[in-house]
């Protein structure tokens, strides 16, 4: 029998990280998949090739908890899934420093923070380091003015995401910038396009297409091309 491949997935909780879980488990991966309160992981803990680790991504002490007790494993897949919303103002010059320093901390500097952290520990040459972006990230795509700041924070997220790659040294992963679809979660709402089913089972084709592609890829969920 071939060994299982393996998957590091930050924040798994609910939505579309429990989903990525779920679909890839089916598929026969081992999952180490991370969630900031165990206490609210219990469709993660009925998953079996599951093992369930905590982290709150945007503070360093859980970070370096997190990488001493994950220390010597080797993954052919870290999906960093963890984000927020943020502030919703009408006007988003209206939003504070608090409220800017958290949304880009967590959705743009954290991500990538703990990316430094674990690519030593990807697959060489086959591994992949995926990050949930969002289409709303590309500077061309004027849509969706209510939602400013986010749109602001995943483009902060694809440009820390370049830096990244150009500073990997001589382990070069494939890195996908994921739009995973408008897709019917607590933060996509009742009103989407699509359920979170379809959309995991796309993110994990691309995944499966682009490992040992090499480069930086913007893709969504079917796999074509978004303009940064």
């Amino acid at each position: 029998m071939s060994t299982p491949k393996t998957a590091l997935i930050i924040g798994a909780s609910r939505g579309l990280g429990l989903g990525l879980v779920k679909r890839l488990t089916e598929l026969g991966w081992e999952v180490t998949a991370t969630v900031r309160d165990a206490q609210k992981a219990d469709e993660l803990k009925a998953l079996q090739n599951v093992q369930l680790q905590t982290l709150d991504i945007d503070e360093p002490s859980s970070l370096e908890v997190l990488t001493h007790n994950l220390k010597g494993q080797t993954y052919d897949l870290l999906f960093v899934n963890a984000g927020v919303m943020g502030p919703m103002h009408p006007n988003p010059t209206d939003a504070t420093s608090g409220e800017l320093g958290q949304l880009f901390l967590t959705n743009a500097v954290a991500p990538i923070r703990l990316a430094k952290r674990f690519v030593n520990q990807i697959r060489p040459e086959t591994g992949v380091i995926a990050f949930m972006s969002s289409v709303l990230g590309s500077v061309t795509m004027p849509d969706a003015p209510e939602m400013a700041l986010y749109k602001a924070s995943k483009a902060a997220l694809n440009s820390m995401t370049n830096s990244f790659v150009t500073q990997m040294g001589e382990n070069k992963p494939t890195v996908l910038s994921m739009h995973p679809g408008w897709v019917r979660t607590a933060m996509g709402g009742e009103g989407a396009d699509i359920d979170v089913e379809t959309s995991v089972r796309g993110i994990v084709e691309q995944l499966e297409r682009f490992a040992g592609k090499g480069g930086h890829h913007f893709v969504n969920y079917k796999g074509e091309t978004i303009p940064w």
